[in-house]
């Protein structure tokens, strides 16, 4: 029985092709005139009653230097916004602000306040714009913000390098040693991997919804974190199935990725952090990003111990690692913002996620009874193992 409810192929070959411009253009063009009417009929004022437009200001970015404080401010009321007034420390101060003027949903300004602050203390910045409406932002602790020289750089260089890239090389130096496991040990180590990745699955989406809370509201900070989460996962799916289920160095290849992403994150939210003065990582702490990374490596390790790659190999998977923890500190201390940190905490917890799936598949593959494969006594002791450990590591670089 023919379906008459699609056309033929014979019909389908045979419309001109001004045809489907038609109608493409007809639904865009009574879609742009009923815009038009109601920017100029305005048929919503009969509902206004004189109340003040909704406002909402977040403060984004806080620079403190020789000659003040400057705080960048994004808009996200129904209506532009004009600053009126700026309050430091309960007193009203003379401001400039770049751009001037009102300022629009989902725009940014600059506030330079040539305010006299004091190193080591707290100041509170109050923006009240013309309809009275109050905006408040804490300095916790007032530091200088690091400048774009080749000294701070380098310094955090060597920082990144120690909580990222060291790490990293530490555990991947186990390589040799591991080469001679059997069964069990593979079934040890393949769990071990999915642990420690299962950890910083939860702990990337907790620090991400947490940044997605300061974001200014337009952005949607938690729908982002999630869409940006799954988008990245079901990506990273696709490519890695191109050619097949990835094994070996395509395995240990995206281990190396997911795990990058996710130091990229923790970068930025070091840097930020020295940026703002919230924290002072002293030698136990940095110690401790360091032991609580070491297991990043044996878990890049795992897919390849049946195969023999070349140094270079290694070095490669090293800084694909490592090498964005140095990233992101440079980011996220000279131009840090809550939005982008958790999205790019939200893109690394797909990446994990999208290796968690892999290594589990791999382990399915390798044993013919896949309920052995996954509840097997040496597997359930890797899982917990790379739990509990990054769990009892974690403790040192909670601040």
């Amino acid at each position: 029985m023919t379906d008459l409810s699609q056309p033929s192929a014979d019909t389908r070959a045979d419309r001109p092709r001004w045809a489907y411009l038609f109608w493409i253009a007809l639904p865009l063009a009574i879609l742009g005139l009923a815009i038009a009417w109601l920017t100029s009929a305005d048929p919503l004022a009969s509902f206004r009653n004189g109340a003040p437009p909704i406002e909402n200001l977040t403060f984004e970015r806080t620079i403190l230097g020789t000659d003040g404080i400057r705080v960048l401010v994004r808009a996200g009321g129904s209506e532009p916004m004009t600053i009126a007034q700026v309050q430091v420390d309960d007193a009203y101060w003379q401001y400039t602000q770049d751009p001037p003027g009102p300022i629009t949903r989902g725009a940014t300004a600059w506030i330079s306040l040539p305010y006299p602050w004091v190193l080591g203390e707290a100041h509170t910045i109050n923006v009240v714009t013309s309809t009275g409406t109050t905006f408040g932002h804490e300095i916790a602790v007032a530091v200088p913000t690091p400048t774009r020289d080749s000294l701070s750089f380098a310094a955090q260089a060597v920082l990144g390098a120690f909580v990222g890239i060291l790490p990293v090389a530490i555990g991947l130096m186990f390589y040799p040693a591991l080469r001679g496991v059997g069964r069990n040990g593979m079934d040890f180590l393949l769990s071990l991997t999915v642990g420690l990745l299962a950890f910083l699955f939860v702990d990337a989406l907790q620090d991400a919804f947490e940044l997605a809370g300061e974001a200014a509201a337009l952005f949607q900070g938690p729908t982002m974190v999630v869409l940006a989460t799954a988008a990245s996962f079901l990506l990273l799916m696709a490519a890695g199935r191109r050619s097949g289920t990835p094994t070996g160095l395509a395995l240990a290849t995206f281990i190396a990725l997911g795990i990058g992403l996710h130091n990229l994150g923790e970068g930025l939210a070091i840097g930020a952090a020295f940026a703002s003065g919230a924290a002072g990582l002293g030698t136990f702490l940095v110690l401790g990003f360091t032991l609580h990374n070491i297991t990043e490596g044996i878990g890049i390790a795992a897919p390849i111990l049946k195969q023999r790659p070349p140094l270079r190999t290694f070095a490669a998977l090293t800084l694909l690692a490592g090498g964005p923890a140095v990233i992101g500190l440079w980011i996220g201390s000279l131009a840090y913002a809550p939005q982008w940190s958790a999205l790019a905490l939200a893109v690394g917890a797909g990446a994990i996620l999208q290796v968690i799936v892999e290594l589990v598949s791999m382990q399915l593959r390798q044993r013919a009874d896949s309920t052995r494969a996954l509840f097997a006594p040496a597997a359930i002791t890797g899982l917990a193992a790379g739990v509990g450990f990054m769990y009892l590591t974690a403790m040192l670089v909670k601040i």
